[in-house]
């Protein structure tokens, strides 16, 4: 059964049909509370029935519950892969655990294929993989580049190359993709601040993330005004990737004031924290997102995340809440810590 459900997913992201998500949805989500006791919990604290008619009633588990229980929908012993959040909010870090790191990888390239990324030339202001096998993000960077350790920056102890990044961006012939967290991208304007360089038509620069835990704080304007006069690109050809260890798949927009735009066997709901129910159009809420790939853990997870959905579409980020949590959330996610602490 799995091994035909993570088939039939992975075939979903090769040819996305809209029709087609919610029942493929439905039946990760029984799935996954069946295979997955913290999230049976879960959805029996809230009163889920057994059968559910929309993808929408599908429980998002929130964000911050990878911290304190594992979420795993397949036997501990099948572990292959385990992501790492930063755990820069003193509550320890998240963990992701995968059975197979197939659908992780397919949703990263395949959603570079629907957004029309280039792949080329690539600059990845991170570590390699090998050199920090707990982050998502450096692996992400893996299956964009083959591995290749020449594209990868950042050494295993943290420090930027600068003089072998400015040999690389010396060749001003062939397009390139500069790829790093927004703090990478600060440490690299303050370390080499004379640095300047007109990168060739076709370059973009991909900020993800941002200054958790660093101590900074950066408007994006700033940033990005920054980056433009740093690199002669246009605002344009500037992109963000929003995501999380928790997903298995990303959110991008480019440009500022822009939603941010899912792949097809993404959703997402806004939730009026007072009565956990989607907010009406226009208003803000927080988000809650619905990842297919999201397979060996759980489809849905409630983020503390505020934003506006489009009607495009999308989703305008508008900060960040910390103490938030939908209503019925909190209050089941309360009793689910309590059983995982015994």
């Amino acid at each position: 059964m799995i091994g035909s459900l993570e088939t039939e997913i992975l075939r979903f992201l090769s040819e996305p049909s809209d029709d087609k998500f919610e029942p493929l949805a439905l039946t990760v989500f029984e799935h996954q509370r069946r295979k997955n006791p913290v999230y049976a919990s879960y959805c029996e604290f809230l009163g889920t029935p057994q059968r559910i008619a929309s993808w929408k009633d599908i429980p998002g588990v929130p964000q911050q519950a990878f911290k304190h229980a594992e979420l795993r929908s397949f036997p501990i012993e099948q572990t292959r892969a385990e992501f790492r959040t930063s755990g820069t909010t003193g509550e320890g870090y998240g963990k992701h655990f995968f059975q197979s790191l197939r659908l992780y990888e397919t949703a990263v390239q395949r959603c570079w294929d629907f957004f029309q990324l280039p792949r080329h030339n690539f600059v990845a202001l991170l570590q390699h993989p090998d050199d920090a096998p707990f982050s998502s993000l450096c692996r992400m960077g893996g299956f964009l580049t083959d591995f290749q350790r020449e594209c990868f920056f950042i050494t295993r102890n943290g420090c930027l190359e600068i003089d072998r990044l400015k040999d690389r961006l010396s060749d001003r012939e062939k397009p390139l993709t500069l790829f790093g967290t927004a703090l990478a991208f600060l440490n690299l304007m303050e370390q080499a601040p004379n640095l300047r360089v007109e990168l060739p038509p076709g370059s973009i620069a991909m900020e993800t993330g941002g200054f958790k835990g660093s101590g900074r704080d950066v408007a994006k304007r700033e940033l990005y005004d920054r980056l433009c006069g740093q690199f002669g690109i246009t605002t344009d050809s500037l992109w963000n990737e929003y995501g999380m260890t928790e997903l298995s798949s990303q959110f991008y927009s480019y440009g500022l004031n822009r939603p941010h735009r899912a792949p097809p066997w993404m959703k997402f709901l806004i939730i009026d924290p007072n009565t956990n129910e989607e907010a009406p159009s226009g208003e803000r809420g927080l988000l809650r997102i619905f990842d297919l790939a999201n397979l060996w853990s759980v489809l849905a997870i409630q983020t503390q995340d505020l934003a506006i959905a489009q009607a495009d579409g999308g989703f305008l980020l508008r900060g960040r809440d910390p103490g938030a949590l939908p209503r019925g959330c909190s209050r089941a996610m309360d009793e689910l810590l309590q059983l995982v602490r015994g």
